[in-house]
């Protein structure tokens, strides 16, 4: 396994957005599958020790992805994310929100306009997230309650996954 695989993480506060640029070591067809098929995404999705569960998953343009991240004592908490755009195996964004088990969206919280790019590199796969905040304090809310070091495990939880592949 690569050892020096890149990993940027940057928050601009000035158009509430973050930027992470995380390479794998794996060609983009798995790659693509680890972020697009449940059964996958639901191995490495949330941090341990959270486990994601997908309760649905519709993979268009349209379509809707529901599940929830379940604590070691049982608590779910549900997200759902709503695909705006699709080009396969290139690129796909959505709506991340926190929602109720029915995919009811939970308004106080913070939304996520999420656009994923995937690029094939000669042994690897470099993904560039951008996450789109609509305020400065949905931004700094998210940030507050652990989204990079929840991002930075689940990202690690995928290095493991696709050394299986």
């Amino acid at each position: 396994m690569k050892n020096n695989l890149l990993f940027n993480f940057t928050i601009n506060k000035d158009d509430n957005t973050v930027h992470v640029e995380r390479e794998f070591a794996a060609h983009l067809d798995i790659v693509w599958d680890a972020w697009t098929n449940p059964e996958i995404l639901d191995q490495w999705w949330a941090p341990k020790p959270y486990k994601a569960v997908t309760q649905s998953m519709d993979f268009r343009e349209g379509g809707t992805w529901l599940y929830y991240m379940i604590s070691p004592e049982n608590q779910k908490h549900y997200c759902k994310n709503d695909y705006i755009k699709i080009d396969p195996k290139k690129t796909y964004s959505g709506l991340d929100a926190f929602c109720n088990e029915h995919g009811i969206v939970i308004e106080a919280m913070p939304r996520t306009q999420w656009t994923n790019t995937f690029t094939e590199q000669s042994d690897s796969t470099l993904v560039k997230i951008v996450a789109i905040y609509e305020s400065l304090a949905d931004l700094e809310k998210i940030i507050a309650m652990g989204f990079k070091e929840g991002l930075t495990m689940a990202l690690e939880n995928l290095d493991e996954v696709l050394l299986n592949k």
